[in-house]
């Protein structure tokens, strides 16, 4: 298993960030795809038409998102937690990523996937409007 971690900027502030990741018609629109999000502790999500699907843990609004992401049918012993904090920037937004526990065979994918995907279209989102 290995830890991700990294620092964005998202060139909005941090309380339309948050919303952006926990709105679910909003996240439709910067995914381009089909999105199943309810901002409630213990909900569970589905993100790009299923490519990513979890349990939300925790929220800290305009501040903070703790979320288990699922890999595989099988449940872990260690479940892959991401936290994704967001700090006032003089660009907008700060966003930091820490992902626990990734499964070694879907690291490069994931880690790639952070900034290729998942912060690109959130910058695209508002640099596009």
């Amino acid at each position: 298993m290995k830890d991700f971690k990294k620092y964005y900027v998202i060139p909005a502030p941090p309380e339309e960030v948050y919303l952006a990741l926990t709105n679910e018609a909003t996240i439709m629109l910067w995914t381009g795809d089909q999105a199943t999000f309810t901002a409630e502790v213990g909900s569970e999500f589905s993100l790009w038409d299923g490519s990513i699907v979890g349990k939300n843990l925790e929220f800290e609004p305009d501040k903070k998102i703790v979320q288990e992401w699922f890999f595989g049918e099988e449940p872990t012993e260690t479940p892959s937690i991401v936290t994704i904090k967001l700090h006032q920037h003089n660009q907008g937004t700060s966003l930091e990523v820490r992902h626990t526990n990734i499964p070694d065979e879907a690291f490069d994918e994931i880690a790639d996937g952070w900034s290729t995907e998942y912060i690109d279209s959130l910058v695209d989102f508002y640099t596009d409007n």
